[in-house]
């Protein structure tokens, strides 16, 4: 498992790689724009070489891309739509400039309308952003249970899967405080592995190719996406132990989005803590 943090890109994406270093990562996620505005960076072939040579230079190992938050794929609205398929074929591109394994999606909201015509609107957005791109996988992360937010179970995600196209590209992203607020009680081995199996089973574990690694802040099938850091939720320490050791989830880049101590998001401490969790949770599955 290669266990990291979200990293800003502040100064450059080749900075990101420093700011993963300075943190022990052996992965790091980041927004290919900012998170909260329609507005795309204008990275080129230079700046795609830097980062290259900086993570070659490195031990990090992996990099994860997040796609920006405005984005609602299955939106009715349709200029919505079109920023959305535009911003999310941009984030594939730079994956594609970078080697990323993947762009983490938030697939979409339905507003109010019918899930069935929203889930079409997604996978056909999602299925257009493909084809603007090469290579890099798009990632669906399965999201905390809200009502009218896609993505809620691995049925929904095995859907929009399905619909846009089932290609090798689409993937999964698991979130372990999604996970818990959802219902799964995601504090001890059997539990994880129960997980593990329901995702092979309706979605293929094939599929899976990053984890976020969150402690929860709200209570076990509250639905309310709260992200605590490490051992201070509902989770606790040995609760994400036995998720960050499920042998199913070994070589997956593992991304804490928790708010840190000093609310600047993850810093070294909280990196170490979450190897010396999994190593505990390793040791414990030895016996």
């Amino acid at each position: 498992m290669l266990i990291g943090a979200h990293v800003s890109t502040s100064g450059g994406l080749a900075k990101a790689v420093e700011r993963g270093e300075e943190r022990g990562c052996e992965s790091i996620q980041i927004f290919n724009q900012s998170p909260r505005m329609w507005r795309p960076t204008n990275y080129g072939p230079d700046d795609f070489a830097a980062f290259r040579e900086a993570m070659d230079a490195s031990s990090v190992e992996a990099v994860v891309i997040h796609a920006v938050y405005l984005i609602n794929c299955a939106s009715k609205d349709k200029e919505l739509r079109k920023k959305s398929l535009n911003s999310l074929a941009h984030a594939l591109r730079i994956g594609d400039g970078i080697g990323a394994a993947g762009v983490v999606l938030h697939p979409g909201a339905q507003k109010g309308e019918p899930l069935g015509p929203s889930i079409k609107r997604a996978a056909k957005t999602i299925a257009a952003a493909l084809k603007e791109s090469d290579s890099c996988p798009l990632l669906l992360e399965q999201t905390a249970g809200h009502k009218g937010l896609l993505g809620r179970d691995f049925d929904q995600t095995a859907e929009l899967i399905e619909l846009a196209g089932d290609g090798e590209r689409l993937g999964l992203c698991l979130d372990s405080c999604h996970l818990f607020v959802q219902g799964y009680d995601v504090t001890d081995d059997a539990h994880v592995a129960a997980i593990a199996d329901e995702a092979d089973a309706k979605v293929g574990l094939e599929r899976l190719r990053c984890l976020h690694v969150n402690d929860a802040a709200a209570p076990l099938g509250s639905c309310r996406d709260r992200h605590a850091n490490i051992g201070k939720g509902e989770m606790g320490k040995r609760g994400l132990s036995a998720f960050l050791s499920e042998p199913r989830f070994e070589g997956l880049p593992a991304t804490l989005e928790t708010p840190g101590p000093e609310k600047k998001g993850p810093d070294k401490k909280e990196v170490a803590l979450a190897k010396r969790l999994r190593k505990e949770g390793l040791k414990r599955r030895s016996k």
